[in-house]
């Protein structure tokens, strides 16, 4: 084998030892060498992916950091529903008292009364006696005319006397439609001044008619008046008969 053929030959067997010593001493030849990778095969395919390894140890708390800046609000969330009512708390103090209120309107209030006395002296026995001087008639229910008190408004009235005794005996009793309800006696006692008195509830139906009376003969009619003595008759409405006004 002689010519070209025969001396490209000969130089390659004479190359090849020199580049498998070349590749024993470096896995990686210099590329620059006339004999990088000349023998590298086609690349082999990936291998399969291997097992995971353990885990390992905790490590150990970092230093906590800065305070981050703050978020902006959200929106306001749905209202909640209604929770069940808590304990009652402890009572508290009283509160200042409030400012009186207005005067209203009163309801209609009934009234009826009278404070009379007498102006003549010793008054005739079995007779209504007449107390002709009116401290207070506003509604005019006592007639002086007659010495009788006339109800207008039904219900249960208060009436009182006070009689000074003086140079005879008293003998008096308080009239309810013509029948006798209360006596009063006084005996009368030489150089002095008595006093004979008496007080009453009475329930009257209206056109009831209430009096004084001295009864007995003249000798019982010692009532007596002046202008330092006062023998007085009264009565008032306590309160009216609600079932009828």
């Amino acid at each position: 084998m002689r010519g070209p053929a025969g001396f490209l030959l000969c130089s390659l067997l004479l190359v090849a030892p020199h580049c498998a010593e070349v590749a024993a001493q470096d896995e990686e030849p210099d590329p620059k060498t006339p004999c990088a990778k000349w023998m590298g095969g086609a690349p082999g395919y990936p291998g399969h992916n291997g097992l995971p390894g353990r885990d390992g140890k905790d490590g150990k708390d970092g230093l906590k950091g800065e305070k981050g800046e703050a978020g902006m609000q959200g929106q306001k969330g749905d209202k909640g529903e209604m929770g069940v009512p808590g304990q009652e708390g402890p009572r508290g103090f009283p509160g200042y008292p409030g400012k009186m209120g207005e005067k209203g309107e009163s309801a209609f209030v009934y009234r009826s009364a009278f404070s009379v006395g007498l102006t003549e002296r010793a008054p005739h026995p079995n007779v209504p006696i007449r107390f002709t001087k009116i401290f207070y008639n506003e509604q005019s229910h006592y007639d002086t005319s007659t010495g009788k008190f006339l109800c207008s408004i039904p219900g249960t009235y208060y009436f009182a006397y006070h009689l000074t005794v003086y140079l005879a005996d008293v003998k008096v009793s308080l009239y309810k439609k013509d029948k006798t309800v209360i006596f009063t006696y006084d005996q009368f006692q030489k150089n002095n001044v008595d006093q004979a008195s008496g007080s009453v509830l009475l329930h009257l139906s209206s056109g009831d008619e209430v009096w004084l009376q001295v009864y007995g003969d003249g000798d019982n009619n010692g009532i007596y008046a002046d202008n330092i003595n006062d023998s007085t008759f009264m009565g008032f409405l306590l309160y009216p008969d609600m079932d009828v006004h």
